[in-house]
């Protein structure tokens, strides 16, 4: 079958229990990540194409996808791209090469983060707890979250509304991913101060995420594009040389 379900007991560690759904064509891999993953609490459900993975997807309501890039028929782009249309799970993409198209292409449909394979299944599964420690609902850190009746904030035609979690530029809806909202409400939230990768990371990721650099500057790029601004002349955030980004004028 190209889908299965499987429970597994509450975590041994009092925590919440969550969900998740393991995605790959590997059989093997699919039992291995499995294993680990309700060794540490979680209820799995595990699924060998793309198909199989958007039916359990929507039937089961997972809190994260373990999902390969490569598969035959509707490949990890697409199921990413379709998940998106109907459920906020984090999404961590496996991939067999460590190329950047690979992770542009991935991280572009509303990934959330990435490994190369091979990988160590304990890195996995901590970077999946690391994941879930930042609430989707609400931001990972307290300057992405509104204050009660804070007006939207403006930036020439960029207007956010933390409160709606709406963005518009020139009075057009902008559909950002949540991570890539996080993003802007972090920088919105204090205009002109420089904000390094690093600060970034610990603020929208959480200080747990201990992931590739590279995954900051691929959604800020992702960011960029969707408000239409030009990265050589840039209307909303800017890049701060050898340091990180910063939104404002001038």
């Amino acid at each position: 079958m190209a889908a299965t379900v499987a429970t597994t007991a509450p975590s041994s560690s009092g925590g919440p229990r969550y969900r998740a759904l393991v995605v790959d064509d590997e059989p093997a891999l699919v039992r291995v990540v499995a294993a680990y993953l309700e060794r540490d609490g979680f209820e799995v459900d595990t699924a060998t194409d793309g198909t199989g993975a958007l039916r359990l997807a929507a039937d089961r309501n997972p809190d994260v996808v373990v999902l390969d890039v490569m598969m035959p028929g509707v490949d990890g782009v697409e199921v990413c791209r379709q998940l998106r249309t109907f459920s906020d799970a984090y999404v961590l993409m496996l991939t067999a090469r460590a190329e950047e198209i690979d992770v542009l292409v991935g991280l572009s449909v509303g990934a959330d983060d990435y490994l190369t394979k091979p990988f160590s299944s304990r890195v996995l599964v901590a970077r999946i707890r690391s994941m879930l420690r930042r609430p989707r609902t609400s931001g990972g850190s307290e300057p992405a979250r509104a204050a009660a009746g804070e007006p939207p904030r403006r930036f020439g035609a960029l207007e956010i509304d933390t409160e709606a979690r709406e963005v518009t530029v020139d009075g057009r809806s902008v559909s950002l991913t949540p991570l890539e909202f996080d993003l802007l409400a972090v920088l919105s939230s204090r205009p002109g101060t420089a904000f390094s990768r690093a600060r970034l990371r610990e603020e929208v990721w959480g200080p747990g995420w201990f992931g590739d650099d590279r995954v900051v500057a691929i959604h800020v790029g992702h960011l960029r594009r969707k408000l239409g601004d030009d990265v050589s002349e840039p209307r909303y955030v800017r890049t701060v040389r050898g340091v990180g980004y910063r939104m404002g004028s001038g």
